[in-house]
This record gives structure tokens, C-alpha cells and sequence, in this order.
């Protein structure tokens, strides 16, 4: 199971996070949502993650992956690999 650390943007539309939700919903990857702060201020556990505030992070396989863009490489390269 991943856990995807992401803002509170209601919609998997209009934000890097959405990008990263849709991606892991197309490759079939069940996952659970952390909403943090929209301050970057009040998000220790993302810091405590990645040494950063800025999300979407997502954790898989015991891996912390930052931005959204890492992580969709990421997905790709794992899909590319099973």
C-alpha cells in the first residue's frame, strides 16, 4: 500500500497532487491520502519525510518520492519493470 501526502485541493484536477492520484489510480496501485496544511509551515511530517514542506509526496515501498513529476517517472519506470 502507498500514502500519498497531498494538499487539500478537493479535485484531481487542478494541482500537481491530482496528478500524482490519477496516475496511481491508472496503474491499478491502491493508496492512502494524507491531506496536510496548505501552509508549508505546518507540515512536519512531510519535512520529516523528504527534509522539505513542498507535496505531493508519496511513500512506496518504503520509499519517500517527491514532486510530482519524480514521482510519475517513478510509476512509469515501475510499470515498465514488473
Amino acid at each position: 500500500m502507498a500514502t500519498l501526502y497531498r494538499c487539500t485541493t478537493p479535485t484531481n484536477w487542478l494541482c500537481p497532487c491530482g496528478k500524482v492520484a490519477r496516475a496511481l489510480s491508472r496503474e491499478g496501485i491502491a493508496f492512502a491520502e494524507v491531506k496536510v496544511p496548505q501552509r508549508r509551515s505546518r507540515r512536519p511530517e512531510v519535512e520529516a519525510l523528504t527534509d522539505q514542506r513542498r507535496v505531493p509526496v508519496l511513500v512506496i515501498d518504503g520509499e519517500a518520492i517527491c514532486d510530482s513529476r519524480r514521482i510519475v517517472e517513478y510509476l512509469d519506470f515501475r510499470r515498465q519493470h514488473q
